[in-house]
């Protein structure tokens, strides 16, 4: 083994990768000004094309291949790690394009904010067959999470860090120990972990990942990429969180995302007062036993800062959040302390 020790060990897990896998690896090993290695992980791939990788980037000195010591991308993250030797950890997909400063500008990025422990990215979402509507909803919303303050205040509504651009010190990575493998996507249970242990995370402005839409990705394959488990994941972090601490919850939803967390939220002993809904069919009636009201009443609920509840968000339909919050916040309600989102 070579005596040099890199900055950056980027672990790349592979399985099955195809046609996409050499634009990945060469996309990692032509990164501008920064010292790195790329380890990729094979996992179990039937399809040769590791071995059909051209030979310039089989050759380069700073590719090293492995094989996973067990099955999943978790597995393989896993191996990668136990030979990694950088002093940061990155992540890439074996699918994905890195544009040549990511690397860099990453570094940059945690070197001048020493209190964030993982760097994303922003990101471009592409396919050959074109993006639909949703995917570019979602790349605007990831896109404007950049601060460790919008970071946070988003969280518990979806994952806010593409996980092809993560980007850790070593040292974070190991108070983590690492990705785990529970029943919902490691990616989204990475970052409710890191946020339960206070580590901050932040993105440099401007694009560094162009990020692969296909039918054959992992969150299009695996089931635990499922939505129910999502809230799954989402709720059980929320309520072993500072925000539920001694506090009931009122769910503002009364459709089938609202109920679900409700019922996610008994599960794990947190007590929900009531729902809120503007629709005048339902205000006044009940769901799952308890009353709904208008969100004018909220404040019969929510007054004395020493007992309140916190308002929980669980309307899916495009264009809620935004309503919801101007209206919460022209109340007086402070986002993160008397209200959040969870869809």
């Amino acid at each position: 083994m070579s005596n040099f020790i890199p900055l950056i060990s980027v672990i790349m897990p592979v399985h099955n990768a195809g046609r996409y896998l050499a634009e990945a690896v060469a996309s990692i090993l032509c990164q501008n000004n920064i010292s790195f290695e790329l380890i990729l992980v094979d996992d179990h791939s039937t399809d040769h094309a590791i071995k059909n990788l051209p030979d310039k980037l089989l050759k380069n000195c700073r590719l090293k291949i492995y094989s996973s010591a067990g099955r999943g991308v978790v597995a393989a993250m896993k191996t990668g790690y136990l030979h990694a030797r950088g002093r940061y950890i990155a992540r890439m997909d074996a699918d994905d394009i890195s544009l040549p400063d990511r690397l860099s500008e990453q570094y940059k990025y945690l070197q001048q904010h020493p209190e964030i422990g993982i760097a994303g990215a922003q990101v471009k979402i592409f396919s050959q067959s074109g993006i639909e509507q949703g995917f570019t909803l979602y790349e605007e919303w990831l896109n404007q999470l950049c601060s460790p303050e919008d970071i946070e205040r988003e969280l518990f509504i979806e994952s806010p860090i593409p996980n092809p651009t993560a980007f850790f010190r070593r040292e974070v990575y190991e108070k983590l120990n690492g990705y785990q493998d529970p029943e919902w996507a490691e990616d989204y249970d990475m970052w409710l972990r890191a946020h339960a242990l206070g580590v901050k995370m932040g993105k440099p402005k401007g694009v560094l990942l162009h990020w692969r839409e296909h039918d054959k990705r992992l969150t299009h394959c695996d089931s635990r990429y499922d939505n129910k488990l999502f809230m799954q994941a989402k709720v059980y972090y929320l309520s072993r969180s500072h925000y539920l601490q001694q506090r009931k919850a009122i769910i503002w939803g009364t459709g089938p995302v609202g109920v679900y967390i409700h019922d996610i939220l008994l599960k794990n002993n947190i007590e929900v007062e009531a729902f809120i809904d503007v629709n005048p069919r339902r205000i006044g009636g009940v769901k799952r036993s308890l009353p709904v009201l208008h969100f004018t009443e909220i404040n019969q609920y929510t007054n004395n800062r020493d007992d309140a509840l916190l308002i929980i968000g669980a309307v899916g339909a495009r264009g809620a959040r935004s309503e919801m919050r101007q209206a919460l916040l022209e109340m007086g309600k402070e986002e993160g302390i008397d209200f959040l989102f969870a869809a």
